[in-house]
């Protein structure tokens, strides 16, 4: 009987974005791409003094990209800013993605599983990405008042406890699902958690698959580390 509810449970597969289906982070290299190196070197110089009090603990992860967002996108033209994302995805398609991840995330469109990107970088970032995929994205979501970005978020970072938060935001109960999930950073513990099949750092060669940033979430995690063993 069990073997015939999982026939019939509609599979959610679930992707993060930087890191797992690319080869590093997408967003600075992004915003360098978009404003041009001297701009994106002014302003981050700006950021100097909060990347400090982050390295002290004195300014979470989250404060710090709020940090960031406020810095290089107050003002900005939303239309502009969906042009450059568009122009970033031509341009680095071939250099960011993983031949890897996107062969995974083919099979599963093509399995008919309902497929998403849950990532913690801004959805319009992160939108050419998903249209070129044909699948959906749920990402950290920008403000934006009368055609201009403000330089806040919207609710919160899509991250840790939020990705879970938000999928079920939108796909009801994870519990109605066979929840397949692939993620590479401590952000995606609660999502591979609560994944019937995890995949931990699928994409990444053997060795980084060993890292002792693994054995801590072994201690710290052990229902994660014990599914994305599988």
């Amino acid at each position: 009987m069990d073997t015939e509810a999982s026939r019939t449970t509609q599979v959610l597969s679930v992707f993060d974005f930087d890191g797992t289906l690319t080869h590093h982070d997408s967003f600075i290299p992004f915003l360098r791409f978009a404003f041009g190196r001297r701009v994106f070197a002014r302003r981050l110089l700006q950021l100097a003094q909060p990347a400090f009090k982050h390295l002290r603990k004195k300014l979470t992860r989250d404060e710090l990209k709020e940090t960031l967002i406020k810095v290089f996108l107050t003002g900005v033209d939303e239309h502009w800013f969906r042009q450059q994302a568009e122009a970033f995805c031509s341009a680095y398609w071939t250099k960011l993605m993983r031949p890897s991840g996107l062969i995974a995330v083919a099979m599963e469109v093509s399995s008919g599983a309902e497929v998403t990107i849950c990532s913690a970088s801004p959805a319009l970032v992160l939108q050419p990405f998903a249209d070129r995929l044909g699948i959906k994205l749920i990402g950290t979501q920008l403000e934006v008042v009368d055609g201009k970005l403000t330089g806040r978020i919207t609710g919160h970072n899509c991250r840790c406890g939020q990705k879970v938060e938000r999928l079920e935001n939108i796909y009801g109960p994870m519990g109605n699902y066979h929840l397949r999930a692939w993620g590479d950073t401590r952000g995606d513990y609660e999502l591979l958690a609560a994944a019937q099949d995890a995949h931990w750092r699928h994409f990444h060669p053997a060795w980084s698959k060993r890292r002792s940033a693994v054995k801590r979430l072994r201690v710290a995690e052990p229902n994660v580390i014990s599914k994305t063993d599988q």
